[in-house]
This record gives structure tokens, C-alpha cells and sequence, in this order.
């Protein structure tokens, strides 16, 4: 993968077209999610990646109740009540009544689960080290300066899902 800013740039071609780099892009995070779902894998405990994504959604929204959380997620209700009850079952998460509206349910990570979660992070960062120590000093400095530019671009412009023509 080439990515800009580096010695082997391609033609001016890619600077006025970014689509024309969005393959080479999207095949890297496609291998960086694999990285990523095997390290989760490698845990004490497994889990779905949507299973996972709940519990860090959680962990970001402490004490939100099953709609917030199927918001987050973007998924139905149904689908995310469902996901709770799985996780509750498993001791990564308990329910608790709202203390002011007894009809409101409070979702909140045990401490096993973010016993889970500190697990998985610590599994995915040694993993992604371990790729990093294996790329040249330069490389690393690239695509960090890569990433933070995506992640500012992506800062300023929200996230939707590609339109169908």
C-alpha cells in the first residue's frame, strides 16, 4: 500500500481523485479488522463482535437503557434486548431501575466485563505492535500521520452510509 506523503507516491493522479486510493485503503482495513477480530478471539472469554461492540458501547454510555443502547449500535430493539439478555446471562452486564422513573431500565458493565474489555484492548494493542515493529520507522511515522489526518477529516465530516443511486 502506498500512502501519501511517502517516498514511492504515485502521479498527482490520487491528490484529485481520492477515490482512486480508496481500494488500497480499504483492502488495509480489511486486514486491520481481521487483526483486530483475532486478537478479540484470542480472549478469556469470546464473544461476538456485536456482543463486543455492546459492552464497549456500554462502556462509553454508562447506565443507558436498552433503546440508547440499540441507538448506538444502530440496531432494533428486539435485536439489542435480546444481545442484554445474552450478556447479562454471561456476567458482562446488569440491569437496574432508573431510581426516578421505575419503568426505565439501566444497563451498566460488571466488573468482569470491563475486566473483558481491558483483556481484549491489551490482546488488540499487542497484536497491532507486533505489526508496527515489523514496518520501517518512516512507514510508522506515515501512517500515523495518515491516521490523525483521517481522523480529523473524519472529525469534521459525519459518517453516512454510502447512497444507492
Amino acid at each position: 500500500m502506498t500512502l501519501p506523503g511517502g517516498a514511492d507516491d504515485r502521479a498527482v493522479g490520487s491528490v484529485d481523485d481520492p477515490s482512486a486510493d480508496a481500494q488500497e485503503i480499504s483492502d488495509a482495513v480489511e486486514r486491520l479488522a481481521d487483526l483486530w477480530s483475532m486478537a478479540a478471539q484470542e480472549s478469556t472469554v469470546r464473544f461476538s463482535l456485536h456482543q463486543l461492540r455492546a459492552l464497549q458501547a456500554l462502556e462509553r454510555a454508562p447506565e443507558v437503557n436498552v433503546t440508547g443502547l440499540a441507538e448506538r449500535m444502530d440496531i432494533g430493539l428486539p435485536t439489542a434486548s435480546r444481545l442484554c439478555d445474552r450478556l447479562e446471562a454471561a456476567g458482562m452486564l446488569e440491569r437496574s431501575l432508573h431510581p426516578r422513573n421505575r419503568r426505565e431500565v439501566r444497563l451498566r458493565l460488571t466488573g468482569q466485563g470491563r475486566r473483558v474489555l481491558g483483556e481484549v484492548a491489551c490482546r488488540r494493542t499487542q497484536a497491532l505492535a507486533g505489526v508496527l515493529a515489523a514496518m520501517a520507522p518512516a512507514d510508522r511515522s506515515a501512517l500515523i500521520r495518515g491516521m490523525k489526518g483521517f481522523a480529523s477529516a473524519q472529525g469534521e465530516t459525519p459518517l453516512r452510509p454510502p447512497q444507492r443511486p
